[in-house]
């Protein structure tokens, strides 16, 4: 099956190309005016729309002893899926107000992402379905200026967050298919996907972006008289948390209007910057050595410091470079850790048969994501020099080195992919291959048992 995949997967590629060395006839203009309502004759004040949807078709190696829905062991899976649907609308209302609304789904397959249901026996823990997924709100706040561009403040549900570049990244603009996710360093925990409730301030002064927050945490885990674990684990409380990031621009100044970070201009700029960040919280998590030990409360920090290039090359040919560079250390208490997967069919599903082969993390994709202790995370893409047609290829790599205190041993992985850029953000398609370490279990303890990976085919189209 693997064999079949990456055979596909060349062909899929092989077939871009071709289209692009047969049409020599100038491009098809696929450039657009972005959706726009005037409310004024000047065009200061307007409500601007947004729409996208980014799909996955995937293949994945599970897992071992993964599970499919009707209970049988299942090493690979074949799926299609919504990454991301979502819809955005940015009302500038006067000079000096703005409101932001951002709604959609995440994650559906045919499993999961929707209403309650009843699946087979494999994959019945997660109570989900497929469909009818709800919508939800990812973005809902206020702003006004202050200052203009030097100091703007606001409040709602916001996404102007602490930590790094990447935790506040455009789900539109990735150079890479997505996110490592570690940068969303709460995600689906304390915040609603990477958002939390709170006041913001923000703007520039001169090649200082800023941004810093002030937010009160979702509810999230057990009551504290409920920990047993020395292990850490979440804890329900009352605490708000702080979090920050600045970010120093050396070329070309960046636009702070709306918090997300691009993730390549491809050329279109000159952008090196340094940047840095942190997000607390007070007794996030607490942890009990023994039963009659009292629990302990631990205070969540994370510190990241980042570097960002993103130039051209040969402004003639089309060709860019893009460089970013990560170091976050994350404390949420001994041991704390969560294994994570996208478009995962079968977290809670596993062979129970004796002396059967399993995975510490769960079945499916799941792997060690977030947890106390260090990530350095890199990624480097090159953009070819457009071809007759218009459109480009971007191959990109990332490396990522892992190191939680839970498991001990240092891990890496890395990502290999390729963007065939129709009309760069606006119509890609990119294919990418993932790895992932797997770990058995040996007295409780993860230790680490090869590797898996995970081929991903993405289209995406935003207006």
């Amino acid at each position: 099956m693997l064999k079949k995949t990456i055979a596909s997967a060349i062909a899929v590629l092989a077939a871009f190309q071709l289209q692009a060395q047969v049409n020599t006839a100038p491009g098809i203009d696929h450039s657009y005016k972005p959706m726009i309502l005037k409310l004024d004759d000047k065009g200061q004040k307007f409500i601007r729309l947004i729409t996208w949807h980014q799909i996955w078709l995937s293949h994945t190696e599970n897992n071992p002893g993964t599970l499919d829905i009707n209970g049988k062991v299942q090493s690979n899976t074949n799926d299609i899926g919504i990454r991301r649907s979502r819809f955005l609308v940015q009302a500038q209302v006067s000079p000096r107000f703005m409101i932001v609304s951002h709604w959609g789904i995440n994650n559906q397959s045919f499993t999961n992402g929707g209403s309650a249901g009843t699946l087979g026996t494999g994959a019945s823990a997660t109570g989900q379905g497929g469909k009818r997924p709800q919508l939800y709100i990812h973005d809902a706040w206020t702003e006004y200026a202050v200052k203009p561009g030097k100091l703007h403040l606001g409040a709602g549900l916001h996404y102007w967050n602490g930590v790094s570049r990447l935790s506040s990244q455009s789900t539109l603009t990735f150079m890479t298919m997505d996110a490592p996710i570690f940068n969303w360093y709460n995600i689906e925990a304390t915040d609603q996907f990477a958002r939390q409730l709170g006041v913001y301030a923000k703007g520039q002064l001169g090649k200082l972006d800023y941004r810093i927050s002030l937010n009160k945490p979702f509810a999230f885990g057990i009551a504290q008289s409920a920990v047993t674990s020395a292990v850490a684990t979440n804890v329900l409380n009352e605490n708000w948390a702080t979090a920050g990031y600045l970010n120093y621009m050396f070329f070309d100044k960046e636009t702070n209007v709306l918090p997300y970070f691009t993730g390549t201009y491809f050329g279109a700029k000159k952008v090196f910057n340094i940047g840095a960040g942190w997000y607390t919280q007070k007794g996030a998590t607490a942890s009990r050595k023994s039963p009659t030990d009292s629990v302990q409360l631990h205070n969540q920090s994370n510190l990241g410091v980042d570097v960002f290039l993103d130039m051209p090359i040969k402004k003639s040919k089309g060709t860019a470079i893009s460089v970013y560079s990560v170091f976050y250390r994350s404390n949420y208490g001994p041991n704390y850790i969560r294994n994570l997967g996208i478009l995962n069919l079968h977290a809670g599903a596993q062979t129970t048969t004796a002396n059967a082969e399993t995975s510490w993390a769960g079945g499916g994709n799941l792997q060690p994501t977030i947890g106390t202790g260090s990530i350095w995370y890199t990624q480097v893409g090159y953009l070819l020099p457009k071809l007759k047609n218009g459109t480009a290829f971007m191959p990109y790599a990332t490396f990522t080195y892992k190191k939680f205190d839970r498991i001990g041993k240092a891990s890496g992985q890395y990502d290999l992919g390729l963007n065939y850029l129709i009309n760069n953000h606006n119509a890609k398609i990119t294919l990418q291959y993932s790895s992932r370490p797997v770990y058995k279990t040996v007295n409780n303890d993860p230790v680490r048992n090869g590797s898996k990976g995970e081929f991903i085919l993405q289209t995406q189209i935003f207006l």
